[in-house]
């Protein structure tokens, strides 16, 4: 799916053919959205880098026109086997068009799509640029705000568990950190290239926002760091308490079926066919059921005693 969009003074509108000064947004292209894309001089291997989904961050320079692959934060479902993983956007800045290429539906594109950015002109190519990775770093730090309450959520399942059902869903989240921290480091050199390079230096003011993305990044670097650290650690401590509660409800069944075999091993001794006591009295069985009874509580009372119940 190809739109086209360029902002003026009433919003952003949706054009149907590109104009100079226009964002073109590609999401998981036809083949023959393909060919257009290419009709408009774009480099074919610009256009099929973003496609792959192991490309990793980086920029290339080729006759005038940049491509910047940045890796972004993708949501795939609480049921996906990997709940948050990272997709390659591709960002084309050529002399008339700004191009976005990316294989998935993302959020950060549709908030700009949306019109809901203020302040934003597509006609001011780098500053549109440097604000859709600032966007991207922003939005790993939303995500990691989503996956820290799931986790919390977890734990106080995970505390009276005695199955491996909730371990496997940290481990899911587990995953997913493991790919933001791969995903962010490797966005953190593509951003210090742009850094180095004269590409957002023309103006103050894009380089200052340049230095925001920095940060922005940096600190999803970390917040991921510390999650990732704090979840590998929890899953250890988790993975004990689970074997724990397994043993507690062990060691309960046993002292249940320790108490309950005393009655029974006195009604066998009495279901014998030879003399036993109270057998002439008219309460035997009274007697023999109460004994049985008392020497069942008293067993119990020595294992709650000894914690063993």
């Amino acid at each position: 799916m190809i739109a086209i969009y360029k902002h003026s003074v009433d919003g952003l509108h949706k054009l149907d053919q590109p104009v100079d000064g226009c964002w073109i947004n590609a999401i998981n292209p036809s083949p023959a959205e393909i060919q257009w894309l290419q009709a408009l001089e774009v480099p074919p291997d610009y256009i099929t880098y973003p496609l792959d989904q192991d490309e990793r961050a980086r920029t290339e320079r080729e006759n005038g026109e940049v491509l910047i692959v940045l890796r972004i934060p993708h949501y795939q479902g609480h049921a996906a086997d990997i709940p948050f993983i990272t997709v390659p956007l591709g960002i084309i800045i050529s002399n008339r068009y700004l191009i976005t290429i990316c294989k998935y539906e993302s959020e950060i594109l549709d908030e700009f799509a949306s019109g809901k950015k203020r302040d934003l002109s597509t006609a001011k190519r780098n500053r549109f640029v440097l604000r859709l990775l600032l966007s991207a770093a922003s939005k790993y730090l939303s995500y990691l705000r989503e996956i820290n309450k799931m986790v919390d959520a977890l734990e106080d399942q995970l505390q009276l568990s005695t199955r491996n059902k909730e371990v496997l869903e940290l481990l899911k989240y587990q995953k997913s950190l493991t790919f933001f921290t791969t995903a962010l480091k490797s966005n953190e050199l593509m951003m210090e290239r742009l850094y180095r390079s004269q590409l957002f230096k023309a103006f103050p003011e894009d380089e200052d926002l340049l230095e925001d993305v920095l940060t922005e990044n940096q600190q999803a670097i970390e917040m991921t760091n510390i999650s990732s650290n704090i979840l590998s650690s929890m899953m250890d401590a988790f993975a004990s308490i689970i074997s724990n509660n397994l043993n507690g409800v062990m060691k309960f069944l046993a002292a249940i079926t320790i108490v309950l075999s005393l009655p029974a091993l006195v009604a066998s001794f009495y279901g014998m066919n030879v003399s036993l006591p109270f057998e002439n009295l008219p309460y035997s069985f009274m007697i023999i059921l109460g004994l049985s009874l008392l020497l069942a509580v008293a067993v119990a009372i020595l294992f709650v005693k000894r914690d063993w119940f």
